[in-house]
């Protein structure tokens, strides 16, 4: 993903309509809202309605935050950065993910908008219900799996804001340098942001030499 200029001030225009444009952006508070009383009460409804116990409820969701580093990572390398031979296609990336890349400082586009996120939340909870209904016999185990995937997004996009947004802590530095080598110097690797787990694995991490 290259562009003739990266520019560190400004925003991309997606649209010519002013309500869509405004429907492209959203500010953090918005997102916790939305998910952090979600993800209490799927785990509450877990241990209270559905009867199962605490230590299976928080390894259900331990299990699901570990699956999100990989989902994470997959989405980043293989989705956001697919690149498509169709117009269409290219303006599709773009708008989910290109303009992030050209305007890297742009506050307002690293959180997913809430209409897109809503929407994407409810296919993924449909379909790990699916899943655990198939696999394991009922849809309940999604209960459990879905808050901690969904912790695990917030961790990743919280982490993504920080980056962008403010000067590393000492015990990040290093997330902090592979992002940025990601923008600036080797979009075709560091494709993690919460972790440089998976790209230890597939060998997508930066060189120190970078």
């Amino acid at each position: 993903m290259q562009f003739e200029k990266i520019h560190n001030k400004g925003q991309a225009r997606l649209f010519k309509s002013d309500v869509l444009e405004a429907l492209t952006k959203t500010r953090p508070w918005v997102i916790y809202s939305l998910y952090i009383p979600l993800i209490v009460f799927m785990l509450y409804y877990s241990y209270a309605y559905l009867n199962f116990t605490l230590a299976f409820i928080f390894l259900t969701y331990i299990g699901a935050l570990a699956f999100w580093t990989l989902f994470e990572y997959f989405a980043h390398r293989y989705l956001f950065h697919y690149e498509p031979r169709s117009q269409a296609g290219r303006r599709i990336v773009y708008i989910f993910h290109g303009n992030h890349h050209e305007y890297p400082r742009d506050k307002m586009r690293l959180f997913m908008p809430p209409l897109p996120s809503v929407l994407l939340a409810l296919v993924v909870f449909s379909l790990i219900y699916l899943f655990s209904a198939l696999i394991a016999g009922s849809g309940v185990y999604a209960y459990m799996f879905f808050p901690g995937f969904i912790s695990g997004y917030l961790i990743y996009v919280s982490m993504h804001y920080a980056i962008h947004a403010f000067a590393p802590p000492r015990w990040a530095k290093g997330l902090w340098r592979n992002h940025h080598l990601h923008h600036y110097k080797e979009p075709e690797r560091a494709f993690g942001v919460s972790s440089t787990f998976w790209d230890r694995v597939f060998r997508t991490l930066p060189g120190k030499d970078s």
